[in-house]
């Protein structure tokens, strides 16, 4: 998929307009079907999110992803705590919906480290 036909199918929220470029970001990685910048609102020294280029709304959509989307974003938060670092450990972390404190509905993954995190999260 061209970059163009992947920002004309991204999403139609802030994260929609970070990928059509419409809005800048702090970007740590990217490649032809994510970018990865930092959080506005970190909730630890390294907070990275990781969002697909095209819009979907959540991991409740997994099924309309192109085979092999899921797989690669946790592939290219693995390179994102790689260049950033996070040889301590990192976490892993997507929210599903409004009640697991899901605020944007494009599906995102937050990549957390720098710090000795708590369990349980929430």
């Amino acid at each position: 998929m061209s970059e163009r036909d992947a920002a004309e199918r991204s999403s139609d929220t802030v994260f929609g307009a970070i990928v059509r470029g419409e809005i800048p970001a702090d970007v740590v990685y990217e490649d032809d079907l994510c970018i990865a910048f930092r959080d506005l609102n970190p909730q630890a020294p390294v907070h990275v999110l990781v969002i697909p280029r095209i819009g979907l709304s959540g991991l409740q959509e997994a099924e309309r992803a192109e085979p092999g989307l899921l797989g690669h974003l946790m592939q290219a938060a693995k390179k994102v705590a790689d260049l950033e670092q996070l040889d301590d450990g990192w976490r892993l972390v997507i929210n599903v919906g409004a009640a697991a404190g899901q605020t944007v509905a494009h599906l995102h993954l937050h990549v957390l480290g720098g710090r000795r995190l708590a369990w349980p999260p929430g």
